[in-house]
């Protein structure tokens, strides 16, 4: 009887593991696919998410993103979109035939733009048998100040009220969810509604530089607001041993 409780918690600490990893996006910021591999190979059967950005994109093309699915992780495409509605249609529908589980437009592009992206998302589905991507939008960069948002970008009030207008426009649009700070999760949610998603850059763990980003908490802290997905790089990318940085990470987590 104690062995068959022992193992029911084994199997229960082993799940909660695997559905904290599943909130972990790390970020492939390499610029080819063989920087990029140490990570994976170090990283392989922590069922996380992999975020494919520009560089990295730009530089090895949806070949790369096909490997990552082959291989089993789940991909973020991170493009940000932005241009006129039928170029993003076009875009999201190509995104979509990759097989990506996630990818982003940025919010500022406006409603029509991202009801495109989402038309574009249902064109790809009903000529082949892609699995329907998460669709979130940019909000605020998390490196984006008061300050930079005011005084360079031209945006007046706060980051906040920003971000939630934001938020409600891609809600409008149909979209799943946004990127935004962690600062913002509690306001986003209580705004719209608990299911509308997160994905939240800006992930540091407690004593780890903040590098260039403004708005920053740490995992515990992100969760705690009720945040879906953490974007967590260097803590995890730039350790000596990502595999263990991760599992601890994970650890302080359960």
């Amino acid at each position: 009887m104690v062995e068959e409780s022992n193992t029911g918690a084994s199997l229960n600490i082993h799940s909660r593991k695997n559905e904290l990893a599943r909130k972990v996006i790390v970020p492939l910021d390499y610029s080819n696919a063989c920087d990029a591999e140490t990570l994976l190979t170090a990283l392989s059967g922590i069922p996380c998410y992999m975020k494919v950005g520009m560089e990295l994109f730009y530089a090895e093309g949806p070949r790369f993103v096909l490997s990552l699915k082959e291989r089993g992780y789940k991909v973020f495409l991170d493009l940000k979109m932005h241009d006129i509605p039928n170029t993003v249609k076009g875009g999201a529908a190509s995104i979509t035939r990759l097989g990506v589980d996630m990818f982003n437009v940025h919010a500022a592009g406006g409603i029509r733009m991202m009801e495109a992206a989402r038309e574009g998302i249902d064109q790809a589905l009903a000529a082949s048998s892609a699995t329907r991507p998460l669709l979130i939008a940019v909000t605020q960069l998390t490196s984006t100040s008061q300050a930079v948002m005011n005084q360079e970008i031209g945006i007046s009030g706060s980051v906040e009220e920003a971000v939630v207008r934001y938020a409600k426009a891609a809600k409008q649009a149909g979209l799943d969810g946004v990127v935004a700070s962690p600062h913002e999760v509690r306001l986003v949610k209580s705004c719209l509604t608990a299911s509308f998603l997160t994905v939240t850059p800006g992930i540091r763990p407690a004593g780890t530089d903040v590098g260039d980003q403004s708005r920053v908490m740490t995992p515990r802290e992100a969760l705690a607001v009720g945040t879906d997905y953490m974007v967590i790089g260097r803590p995890i990318t730039a350790h000596p041993n990502p595999r263990q940085a991760i599992e601890n990470l994970i650890e302080e987590l359960i």
